[in-house]
């Protein structure tokens, strides 16, 4: 819950709002107080997608088809209003918490209220299925907790009698993890009940063992295990609940239970006493406190973007090569000072409007030297957008060194969400410290835009949950680092037998690589894999393995650039001819110095370039060496570069004014930017970032990583 903005309504179809619940890609949902003093959550539609007749032709049929709804356990429709600018519809509102929160931060539930709540649940789905809907969207933050039961809320995405409402065809619906294997083939077939019990099976193995019975991770791997694996159900204590859960999970949906058949097996529950006494008092509080609401405080003016300049100051700056960005080394305040000037606000910038964006690096750390390009990029950008005479604002840097520690970087993070100033973070530069900052940033809404951080667990926060939310990771995940090469090996290279070598020593990182390519055999070959384990060095037999299996390509499949290195050498020593490739975690001067002529022709899929190969990079490589006095630019310096001009092309469009952080989250979310090193936009309906045009060939010629390109236009020379 969070305060309203200078730009939300004072009322919506005669419904006062009081607060905002949360923001999602189709417009706000708010709080509010009926004129019978009843309080509802109020949805209302961003006006950009109710200016397209089909869309509001959609909404209106959900409208209409969830308010035939008539159950104990859902949240019913009070109102409506599909032909208002805006249109809006409202539920009642139900203050309890939601089944992931409360997993989240309590655990999983014991078996007797796992199958209180899927009883009640299962009673939902029947209401929802005799009003015509499929609910298509069954997942914990769609579960909210009251003291008396659950409710099963948000029926965006239903479908009514074969049509989709909210949604275009040939695409998933539905939440990966959660969604159905007929969901998530995105085909002609009909989803129907069956659908939404297995969504339900989901929800009940996560409520029972505090996971999801397909993992996590970004969504293609997700979808793919639930299409093609068996669900991990091992957290289920009670073999009786093991059981049916299993039974709703099953590929078939005519192999699944049928909703009554569902609630027959989950038992009879008759008493609203169905949660744990421990929780039954933390859900009753946390309504508590919700229904005593203070009255609405409406800001005069956003607090997030700044129109005055700040005063700098005076405790713990540190002024960085001359230029104003300033580095919080610890303690005090942050300090923002205008890029470009060496003496911080000047009376002429006085009338414009500035914007203060934070960069958040690791300057001191093992990762010093990325951190120091990123700030550089960011500042060279910042330096070019003040220099503009036809600009509309000026931008401010501030820079918080985390020394790539995860303790300093939730320090960071905590002082930038407090600092009203900053209206976007760019960084973190490392996974550890990305992770740790993430949350913070979640919560506040401050945009956070990282192109160097490329764990799984962080794409996930958006991609497979929360499409809206404000991590902006500007990079592929690692998951999707095996489609360069899986094109190198088919087209560039062709390699009928592949073999993988895969390294146990970053499970997490290898696995999703050699799954990726495993699924997508290069040439339409085979593929077999090695695993090397982690407490040993020897590569000798996974080499020994390769020839016998006469590979004609190798892939590494780890992160480790030592390891690799050994993985080269005996590839090297055997005789091997063949192409040996891995990923960017490999391609680091540590593997070159280790590996040495053994590194010759290794090919690696990478997210990052070398600018001094793009064309569309030769101004800002030749500015880049005169400002800074080098011979070459720096990993990571290019990418920071477009991340800020990604975020001043939003801050200038026209019409936008000032905004708070969570309308500046959607504005990027839906923006499309064409960088000096790809073109960065985000996929609907997820919210993730456009993985392919990020995805890039290199490979070692005489001793030096060559920047080959684009993977889709690479060539190999």
């Amino acid at each position: 819950m969070r305060p309203l903005t200078a730009q939300d309504p004072e009322s919506v179809g005669g419904h006062r709002l009081l607060a905002r619940i949360g923001t999602g890609g189709m417009g706000v949902v708010y709080l509010a107080r009926s004129k019978g003093g009843a309080l509802a959550a109020l949805k209302v539609i961003r006006a950009e997608h109710a200016a397209d007749p089909g869309f509001r032709a959609r909404f209106r049929r959900e409208a209409q088809a969830a308010a035939r709804i008539d159950g104990r356990w859902t949240a019913p429709v009070t109102a409506a209003d599909p032909e208002a600018a805006e249109p809006w519809i409202a539920t009642a509102f139900v203050p309890g918490p939601s089944l992931a929160e409360t997993v989240a931060e309590h655990g999983p539930l014991p078996p007797d209220t796992v199958r209180a709540l899927g009883a009640r649940l299962a009673e939902a789905l029947a209401a929802v299925h005799a009003a015509g809907l499929v609910h298509r969207d069954i997942k914990p933050g769609n579960v909210l907790l009251a003291p008396d039961g659950p409710r099963l809320i948000d029926f965006g995405i239903a479908r009514v009698g074969g049509v989709t409402a909210l949604t275009a065809t040939d695409v998933v619906i539905g939440t990966p993890g959660y969604l159905s294997p007929e969901q998530a083939r995105a085909r002609d077939e009909e989803v129907g009940p069956p659908s939404d019990v297995f969504s339900l099976g989901c929800v009940l193995a996560y409520a029972a063992s505090g996971r999801p019975p397909f993992g996590g991770g970004v969504a293609p791997v997700v979808i793919f295990r639930t299409v093609h694996e068996d669900p991990g159900l091992g957290g289920i204590t009670e073999d009786g609940l093991r059981t049916l859960v299993a039974r709703c999970l099953a590929k078939d949906p005519a192999a699944r239970p049928t909703v009554p058949e569902l609630r027959a097996g989950l038992g009879d529950f008759g008493s609203d006493d169905w949660l744990p006494p421990g929780l039954h008092a933390v859900i009753a509080e946390r309504s508590a406190q919700v229904l005593h609401l203070p009255e609405p405080e409406r800001p005069a003016v956003p607090a997030t973007l700044v129109d005055e300049p700040p005063a700098p100051s005076r405790r713990h700056l540190l002024v960085l090569g001359g230029t104003a960005a300033v580095v919080l080394a610890g303690g005090g305040s942050t300090a923002a000072w205008l890029a470009g000037s060496g003496k911080g606000p000047s009376s002429s910038a006085a009338s414009r409007p500035r914007r203060t964006v934070a960069v958040q690096a690791d300057l001191s750390g093992s990762g010093k030297e990325l951190g120091t390009s990123v700030v550089h990029g960011v500042r060279l950008a910042a330096e070019q957008h003040n220099a503009r005479a036809d600009r509309r604002f000026d931008l401010a840097l501030t820079v918080l060194d985390d020394g790539g520690d995860a303790g300093r970087a939730d320090e960071a993070a905590r002082r930038l969400v407090a600092d009203g100033r900053v209206c976007a973070v760019i960084g973190p530069t490392s996974d550890a410290t990305a992770l740790a900052a993430q949350d913070r940033y979640k919560k506040a809404l401050l945009p956070m835009m990282t192109a160097w951080a490329g764990s799984d667990a962080l794409y996930a926060a958006v991609d497979t949950e929360n499409p809206t939310s404000s991590v902006f990771q500007l990079r592929p995940s690692d998951s999707a680092m095996g489609a360069p090469l899986v094109r190198c090996l088919t087209s560039l290279r062709p390699a009928r037998r592949v073999f993988l070598v895969e390294d146990q020593a970053a499970p997490d990182y290898s696995w999703p690589i050699a799954h990726n390519l495993m699924v997508n055999p290069p040439s339409h070959g085979t593929v077999t894999r090695h695993q090397v384990a982690a407490g040993t060095g020897d590569f000798g037999p996974a080499v020994a393995a390769a020839l016998a299996a006469h590979a004609q390509a190798v892939v590494y499949c780890g992160e480790s650039p030592r390891r690799a290195a050994a993985c080269a050498r005996a590839l090297q020593a055997a005789g091997f001819t063949g192409i040996p490739a891995a990923t960017e975690a490999v391609l680091t001067p540590e593997f070159l110095r280790a590996a040495g002529t053994a590194a010759e022709g290794w090919v690696f899929s990478a997210t990052f370039v070398d600018p001094a190969r793009l064309t569309t990079a030769a101004g800002f490589v030749r500015s880049f060496k005169k400002r800074y006095g080098v011979r070459s630019v720096g990993r990571g310096a290019a990418e920071a570069y477009d991340a800020l001009g990604l975020l001043a092309q939003v801050l200038a469009t026209p019409g936008t004014g000032l905004a708070d952080r969570s309308t500046l989250t959607h504005r990027l979310r839906t923006a499309s930017y064409r960088g000096i090193t790809r073109t960065y936009a985000f996929r609907v309906p997820t919210g993730a970032v456009e993985e392919e045009p990020g995805l890039f060939l290199w490979r070692v010629e005489h001793g030096t990583p060559l920047f080959l390109g684009q993977y889709q236009q690479a060539k190999l020379y």
